[in-house]
């Protein structure tokens, strides 16, 4: 399907379309192609009270559900729309190509789907990324509103991205432009997606046991770039990212669009004593370059959080967007919880929550910004290794405190690269664990000193999300001041 093509509302009537999974996505993909005259059957391998309490309105719009088997094609299915995080190998899909039944994520039913009525899509601004991928899709929402564009953050950022097309909500009707996060998932699902421009911002292994291997992951990745229109944007400082943008099959025209944290070559963003500049998207880019805004008004201004700004500077700058709207978009800009968040500052020691850095890739940069460092980390490592994180960081370390069911692996890089640190090891998983957490380290730290939690790893050995130990961190680092008044 080319890049302007468009699947009108009709050539859902009456096709016969499994849905994979009663997630958010899930739900909102069948009510949509349910509206638009599909037979719609949902799967769902759960049969929870919350699992039947989802089943009640869908089957109040006639979608029939099927709980507790998630392997069985319905018969007759023409099509499967997968939530984002089934694998490849789910024995559904396995019957499906046996069938010769396409499967396909709720990305690429919402691309099919936009202009369905008729009316001018939006086009499509995609961000996808080892780490920083939510805070640069927002980043660049808040650019193209301070240009006066009408636009939503949308995709993995949370809003369903076929509800946002569809326009079913109000809020995002007659939209100008979308900045879409895409996730290796969501891209691995959407053959047919041609964004006008779109952005790598790293690539750092992650979700191996999903894709099978780094090469998979990548080139799940690499698919943001097929068919774009106008630029390729990468990250310079990071080879695999750019390796990708060569190997893209784009439009005549679309150009390579690298940043950099250093001065910024011909079509290129980067910085200059302390000021983000553009020389890619200026009149005469070997000559000129044009200033768009300071270090100071990107917020935190750590380095990986400069190149997110970077990258969605890029992405604006593709679509058109005046310099000033850059400046302003980022200074309007307020970051999510739970990234890089500083919570408190207790007898000179600065606390510091990470916790969505439930990575290598991420806790590297977050410990990147910081001199003297006492980290508490672990959870579930999803197959990483740590050895390069420990290696890179060793230096800034006054100490370590672990915790979670995979605190061994980076116990024994510890033992390896930073024998010299001092590591407390908290064998629990009980609801006090992050308080005691919190205690050691302080215990650990001096003045001057961040204790920062950026665990380079999953949460759900312990918590709901990592929201929820975020959360718990906090209130740790509070409960510490209180008792410090």
């Amino acid at each position: 399907m080319g890049s302007q093509e468009v699947t009108t509302a009709s050539a859902w009537q009456g096709m016969n379309i499994t849905v994979a999974g009663l997630g958010v996505s899930g739900i909102s993909a069948a009510r949509a192609l349910a509206g638009l005259g599909a037979s719609v059957t949902v799967v769902d391998g759960g049969d929870s009270p919350a699992h039947r309490e989802r089943v009640v309105p869908l089957e109040q719009q006639g979608i029939a559900v099927r709980l507790a088997d998630a392997d069985t094609l319905p018969e007759g299915t023409g099509l499967v729309v997968t939530s984002p995080g089934w694998k490849p190998d789910s024995p559904l899909f396995q019957a499906a190509a046996k069938a010769g039944v396409d499967v396909v994520g709720d990305v690429e039913i919402a691309w099919r789907l936009r202009g369905h009525d008729g009316r001018r899509a939006a086009p499509w601004l995609a961000v996808t990324g080892t780490n920083g991928k939510t805070t640069t899709t927002r980043m660049l929402a808040s650019i193209l509103a301070a240009a006066g564009l009408r636009t939503a953050a949308v995709g993995n950022i949370g809003t369903p991205i076929v509800d946002v097309v569809l326009g079913t909500d109000e809020a995002y009707a007659d939209l100008d432009v979308l900045a879409v996060e895409l996730s290796s998932y969501q891209l691995h699902w959407a053959p047919s997606l041609r964004a006008h421009s779109a952005a790598v911002l790293n690539l750092a292994p992650d979700h191996l046991d999903w894709h099978g291997s780094m090469e998979a992951y990548a080139a799940d990745k690499g698919r943001v770039y097929e068919g774009n229109q106008v630029a390729c944007v990468y990250n310079a400082a990071d080879r695999a990212t750019e390796d990708l943008v060569r190997a893209a099959d784009v439009e005549e025209g679309c150009r390579a669009v690298g940043f950099t944290l250093g001065t910024p070559g011909p079509s290129q963003l980067g910085v200059v004593d302390g000021i983000l500049v553009d020389r890619a998207f200026v009149e005469d880019r070997h000559e000129q370059a044009q200033e768009l805004a300071e270090i100071s008004d990107v917020e935190p201004p750590a380095p990986h959080n400069i190149a997110n700004a970077l990258a969605a500077a890029a992405l604006a700058r593709a679509y058109g967007v005046p310099a000033a709207a850059v400046r302003d978009g980022l200074r309007a800009f307020r970051p999510d919880a739970h990234r890089i968040e500083h919570v408190a500052d207790v007898d000179g020691i600065a606390y510091v929550d990470d916790s969505k850095a439930t990575n290598t890739h991420a806790a590297q940069a977050s410990l990147a910004a910081y001199e003297s460092i006492v980290w508490i980390a672990g959870g579930l490592a999803k197959g990483a290794t740590f050895d390069e994180l420990v290696a890179t960081s060793a230096k800034r370390l006054r100490g370590v405190v672990l915790f979670g069911a995979d605190r061994a692996l980076i116990r024994e890089a510890l033992a390896r690269h930073a024998p010299e640190v001092p590591v407390v090891d908290l064998d629990r998983t009980d609801t006090g664990a992050m308080s005691a957490a919190v205690q050691e380290a302080t215990r650990l730290a001096r003045a001057g000193d961040t204790v920062l939690m950026a665990p380079a790893c999953a949460s759900m050995d312990m918590f709901t999300n990592y929201n929820q130990r975020g959360d718990m961190f906090a209130e740790a680092v509070r409960e510490l001041g209180a008792a410090g008044a």
